[in-house]
């Protein structure tokens, strides 16, 4: 009896011995993420899709993937994958197309951020290229600091700053590299375009005409 009684008090240690060690383990768990800087609250592939404003359908986005962030300060939409934006006019008519490699829109603040290849072409024919471009919706303006090139019809202009009217019918380059129009109209005559009267590098640095001088002698 005493050596079942032993054996039954070992028993009874080894079990408390097995359970104490039990309570001290720890277990291996990873903290939960906040907060969610890196989430998306949509992320959608292959759009196609429709904007409207105040109930009338102002463009079309088309982009292989369309990230909604609103819990990033600012938040914005992202479009990291390229962003190929239409504008349309009250009618439903194409006024412009917008398209980029890599474009951010903040919402709140209701401006657009584009880079890579960034090209804008509007119904007059005007076609914009850069590496740059931001689009404010509440000065309702374009804008770069970056090289940019402006081609018209008759007209070609490249320089470091643009600012443009949200129709880009009024526009202004700085710093141009280069100017020429097409025909025999120097630099024309159209009044809408803003870059006749404005400052121009190229204008400043146009030579005078030199005229043959008699040689004097010595």
């Amino acid at each position: 009896m005493r050596r079942r009684n032993v054996h039954q008090v070992l028993f009874l240690a080894f079990l408390c011995t097995l359970v104490m060690s039990c309570n001290e383990a720890k277990e291996h768990t990873a903290p939960a993420i906040y907060p969610r800087d890196s989430v998306s609250v949509m992320t959608t592939w292959g759009v196609n899709t429709l904007i409207s404003d105040s109930g009338v359908i102002k463009y079309r986005i088309v982009t292989e993937k369309w990230e909604v962030n609103q819990v990033k300060d600012p938040s914005r939409w992202i479009f990291e994958k390229g962003l190929f934006l239409e504008q349309f006019d009250e009618k439903f008519h194409i006024e412009a197309y917008i398209q980029a490699d890599t474009a951010f829109y903040y919402d709140r603040k209701k401006l657009w951020e584009l880079h890579g290849r960034v090209k804008v072409r509007t119904k007059d024919g005007l076609r914009f290229s850069s590496e740059e471009l931001f689009w404010d919706q509440l000065s309702h303006e374009f804008y770069s600091n970056k090289f940019s090139r402006v081609i018209t019809p008759t007209r070609e202009m490249q320089g470091s700053y643009f600012l443009s009217n949200e129709d880009m019918t009024h526009y202004t380059v700085s710093n141009t590299k280069g100017s020429f129009v097409k025909g025999a109209g120097g630099f024309g005559t159209n009044e809408d375009d803003t870059i006749l009267s404005a400052p121009d590098s190229v204008k400043e640095m146009k030579r005078q005409p030199t005229y043959a001088k008699p040689k004097t002698a010595n």
